[in-house]
């Protein structure tokens, strides 16, 4: 337990520091050459966002899916310049977790992050700020799933091959947190990433006391297809 909290305050200490660098320079007076924030179709607020998100699924377990009844020729001309999604979405690799789909939007809707496990890195954080502070995304959804292979091998903790175990750290300590119940430790990494993605970004954490950001966690089923905010 020990060793799994010091590396947990290991990895925020680390994240910190690179994005904190990041922010230092541009604090510090030097000009990079970031686009001009859009005007995200997301006049919508935090709460808004979340809950389209969420009506969208309803739409998605009820069958009553619109996302292919729009024009997708013109939706990718009218998305071919710019992009403006109103949500982003942190999801695992797993084919089964079609982000688009399971909340019913088109193109240009959701930025989407996918990495095995749903964990949180430099590189992942980096894009979720681009999608907030750029794109203008009003909110970052952590989506945990059930039976996920990554949470399953961390508790297992067998000898994987390649670079298979690098993603164990990362997904550790909500095992501890746990044990070896699979649904409850799945919830709980969901939760754990998405604190962790609302604490080490200087540029998320801000926007999310301003009120112009909400990060929220959430459990897919693969089997209903049923979203449930954590």
């Amino acid at each position: 337990m020990r060793e799994a909290a010091e590396n947990a305050i290991s990895r925020r200490q680390l994240l910190k520091t690179s994005l904190g660098a990041s922010a230092a320079l541009l604090v510090g007076g030097v000009h990079f050459a970031i686009p001009q924030r859009a005007i995200a179709q997301s006049q919508l607020t935090p709460d808004a966002a979340l809950a389209e998100l969420m009506a969208g699924n309803k739409r998605y377990t009820s069958g009553k899916l619109k996302l292919f009844s729009a024009d997708l020729t013109a939706l990718r001309q009218h998305t071919e310049g710019k992009q403006e999604p109103f949500a982003a979405v942190l999801t695992c690799a797993d084919s089964r977790v079609p982000a688009e789909i399971v909340f019913d939007q088109s193109i240009g809707n959701i930025f989407v992050c996918r990495v095995a496990g749903n964990v949180i890195t430099p590189e992942i954080i980096g894009s979720l700020e681009y999608g907030a502070a750029v794109l203008g995304t009003k909110v970052i959804l952590v989506l945990g799933h059930s039976a996920c292979g990554a949470v399953k091998a961390t508790i297992q903790g067998k000898d994987v091959p390649g670079q298979i175990s690098s993603l164990f750290p990362h997904i550790r300590p909500a095992v501890d947190q746990a044990g070896p119940d699979l649904e409850a430790a799945i919830k709980a990494n969901a939760k754990i990433q998405a604190t962790l993605l609302s604490q080490s970004s200087p540029v998320i954490a801000g926007m999310v006391k301003s009120g112009g950001v909400k990060v929220n966690s959430a459990y897919y089923d693969l089997g209903s297809g049923a979203v449930t905010l954590l």
